[in-house]
């Protein structure tokens, strides 16, 4: 029962370095029809937007133009008759009242 201690023989092998495992290479991840179509719907729905507010804008100020043009006549006549309604009464009165 009582052994003398092993002696470790003279040239023992020592690790000097750790040798990492390489992993397994990982799946190429699953293609994703549903999500892709998702983010292309909502891509293009962002692109659709912002040349929809674009055109929009271009559409309500030419339009706009077009009817201060065609208004431009009318008010100058409108404003020709309030002026000389307002200076036709304004003389009127003042002709009017006692000095």
């Amino acid at each position: 029962m009582n052994q003398p201690p092993r002696v470790p023989p003279r040239f023992v092998p020592t690790l000097t370095e750790v040798v990492q495992v390489a992993a397994p290479p990982a799946a190429p991840p699953a293609f994703d029809a549903l999500a892709f179509e998702e983010q292309l719907v909502h891509r293009v729905m962002q692109r659709v937007d912002a040349l929809l507010e674009q055109r929009v804008r271009q559409a309500v100020t030419h339009v706009i133009e077009e009817q201060t043009r065609s208004l431009l006549p009318r008010l100058r006549e409108e404003l020709d008759s309030v002026v000389r309604g307002s200076l036709s009464e304004a003389l009127a009165q003042e002709l009017a009242s006692p000095r």
